[in-house]
């Protein structure tokens, strides 16, 4: 007879067998899903047809400006919330929270419909901040490896990208900290590999929040950037990470939410990201989506903001875009 002693000492084995199994299989799938990049993606022919879905650090004003940006019959839709996760973007009949404020403009389009349709070269997929709730509590690497299959069911060609964002300026934890922790920890490692692994197809990623820390790093550290006094009044001039973001009603920097020159750089990142090409050069001068003038970076910034893009998308390879 066996005694209890040995029958748990069995048991344990087993546990850490079982663990070891359960590793070893999450191991395989990440290197499977990490082949899938191995190959830079091709560069687009011809203007894409591009689906936003997403919240308010997708909003209105920044794929306005990529479609001014990008090659002449550039097509774009979006789906918007406050604050929305992709998964309450999936389900047609969960409300989202600012639903009606956020998509009362011409190019809502309902984003089952758009996707399940095969009409967008393109989907450009966004989670909630804070990511890491998300992941947690919204199961976001099941949910975009929903939006993702369903688009390659439509579609099986479609360009499938991860848009990654920020957290807020005055994070505890150091803005630039969090960004440069979160991009292997949360959105590859959490997010864009298991879904990828799903789906049999890399979701590429926009990587705008690693391009905000390299403007940021690099702008902060010369003391600004610019030819007519560096601050949010100085003609597009560019001082700091403040001088990227909106201001709330009475005037206080909004700490998540970009300004007009913080969508440009934004608007950058994506042209770069989806048609393998240096912005170097592009207009400096772009219309919001209501078709009044933005904020334009000056010159010296608008330049640096360019070459910055060009660099940081071409070194990260989960962009898609050769180095």
């Amino acid at each position: 007879m066996i005694s209890r002693r040995k029958l748990a000492g069995l048991g344990a084995a087993a546990v850490v067998l079982g663990a070891g199994g359960w590793l070893l299989g999450r191991s395989r799938q990440r290197q499977a899903a990490e082949a899938l990049y191995a190959q830079p993606v091709a560069a687009p022919l011809s203007p894409l047809r591009v689906f936003h879905l997403g919240h308010s650090l997708v909003g209105r004003d920044m794929p306005a400006m990529l479609a001014q940006l990008a090659p002449v019959g550039h097509d774009y839709a979006s789906q918007l919330g406050w604050g929305a996760t992709l998964r309450s973007h999936w389900y047609p009949d969960v409300p989202v929270n600012g639903f009606e404020a956020e998509n009362a403009h011409p190019r809502f389009l309902p984003a089952r419909e758009a996707v399940e349709a095969g009409d967008f070269d393109a989907i450009v997929l966004t989670e909630m901040v804070e990511l890491k709730d998300a992941i947690h509590y919204h199961d976001s690497p099941d949910y975009l490896a929903e939006w993702g299959s369903a688009a390659r069911a439509a579609h099986p060609d479609v360009r499938l990208y991860l848009y990654e964002t920020w957290h807020n300026t005055d994070d505890p934890a150091g803005w630039l900290d969090r960004i440069d922790a979160d991009f292997d920890g949360l959105w590859m490692q959490r997010l864009a590999l298991p879904a990828s692994a799903r789906i049999g197809a890399p979701v590429h990623v926009i990587p705008a929040g690693q391009v905000l820390a390299a403007f940021v790093r690099r702008v902060e550290g010369q003391g600004g950037v610019g030819q007519g006094g560096v601050g949010q009044g100085g003609g597009g001039t560019v001082a700091g990470r403040d001088d990227l973001m909106a201001r709330t009603p009475e005037g206080a920097v909004d700490t998540i939410h970009l300004g007009d020159l913080g969508a440009y750089l934004v608007a950058l990142t994506h042209y770069a990201t989806l048609y393998h090409r240096s912005p170097v050069g592009l207009p400096l001068q772009l219309m919001r989506a209501d078709g009044t003038a933005a904020q334009a970076p000056d010159p010296q910034a608008g330049a640096l903001m360019q070459e910055i893009v060009w660099d940081v998308v071409r070194r990260t390879p989960a962009s898609g875009v050769a180095a």
